[in-house]
């Protein structure tokens, strides 16, 4: 009888401290907690991947933006190279009259309204720099000078041809008259390495005439 007593004892001890422990130690809500924060875990990488992939720009996108004529494609500053050769055109300094630059444009390229605006002012700007660079056979201050005084007269030319374009820096070379291509890095609208823009000058109109004068205007 003693021994059932024990037994019984036993029993309801082992029964009150099994409450008690599982009110200290939920292992269901343990298990949980842990479910929940693998499920977290996935949302979170799922989340990241989603946004990643919906931040990266398609090529159709690029292409689209790219289209837009109206605007002067501000990236073509890093997107273009150049091609120059230094001439001495110190030598036109006495012959009189008006000064122009000239920007000869290509015509078979298709380049929008923008982005051949843009080819135009990076030629324009090369021109420059190259009759301004310190030191180098190209450099002439006093042409540049001259060209400022009278106004910086620029005239927009075209070409239909890369074949017609090298004809004409050749004809300015002989001249001496410094000219300046522009080749695009084909990042935009055109291939890699065209030669979009020829910038001649500044230089004397009766000089340029003769490399210029059959030319349309662009």
């Amino acid at each position: 009888m003693a021994t059932q007593t024990q037994l019984v004892s036993a029993c309801a001890v082992s029964f009150v401290t099994g409450i008690i422990l599982s009110n200290w130690l939920p292992i269901g809500s343990h298990r949980q907690r842990h479910r929940r924060a693998r499920n977290r875990k996935k949302g979170t990488s799922a989340t990241t991947s989603g946004s990643s992939t919906s931040t990266t720009p398609t090529s159709e996108t690029s292409e689209n933006s790219d289209d837009d004529e109206g605007s002067v494609y501000s990236s073509d500053l890093e997107e273009s190279e150049e091609e120059d050769f230094q001439v001495d055109s110190s030598a036109l300094n006495d012959i009189p009259g008006e000064t122009r630059m000239a920007l000869i444009v290509r015509t078979d390229l298709g380049m929008g309204k923008g982005k051949a605006a843009a080819q135009c002012a990076h030629a324009a700007l090369g021109c420059y720099r190259l009759m301004e660079l310190d030191g180098a056979e190209s450099q002439n201050l006093t042409m540049l000078k001259r060209w400022e005084r009278t106004g910086q007269a620029k005239i927009t030319l075209q070409v239909k041809s890369k074949e017609d374009m090298d004809l004409l820096y050749a004809r300015a070379i002989s001249l001496n008259i410094n000219a300046y291509i522009v080749h695009d890095a084909g990042r935009t609208q055109i291939e890699a390495g065209s030669a979009t823009v020829l910038g001649l000058g500044p230089a004397p109109k009766v000089v340029m005439d003769q490399v210029t004068g059959e030319l349309k205007l662009y």
